[in-house]
């Protein structure tokens, strides 16, 4: 079922599809990662890509639930970020085509949010 996006916004970046897929830097089109569909509840990312171009995300959705900061760490499985508590895959940076990124990521199952820095 598809989900009504809230909020949407975009800068230096763009999205495969409305809410998800593989994102790319608008400057220099090449992919910086991949965001999973359906297991987030809300994503922030601030970054700066290879090329020097500063790309953010925000999105969330109208049925989103208000999440908790948890002190946890995201855990990697095959290169992608994953809620520890249910082993959800979240979001894949791509850390080779990135300088730098800031990210708060809440997960979809757990209302956990999660926030890294690179």
């Amino acid at each position: 079922m598809a989900r009504i996006l809230k909020n949407k916004e975009l800068l230096n970046t763009r999205l495969a599809t409305n809410y998800g897929g593989w994102m790319y830097c608008n400057k220099c089109n090449e992919n910086i990662g991949y965001l999973c569909y359906s297991t987030y509840d809300r994503l922030e990312l601030k970054y700066k890509c290879n090329c020097g171009s500063d790309g953010k995300i925000l999105l969330d959705f109208e049925d989103s639930k208000i999440g908790k900061e948890c002190k946890d760490e995201l855990i990697t499985i095959k290169n992608r970020l994953c809620c520890p508590r249910e082993n959800d895959p979240l979001i894949t940076i791509l850390d080779k085509k990135v300088t730098n990124y800031e990210m708060k990521i809440t997960c979809k199952s757990c209302q956990s949010i999660y926030k890294k820095i690179k």
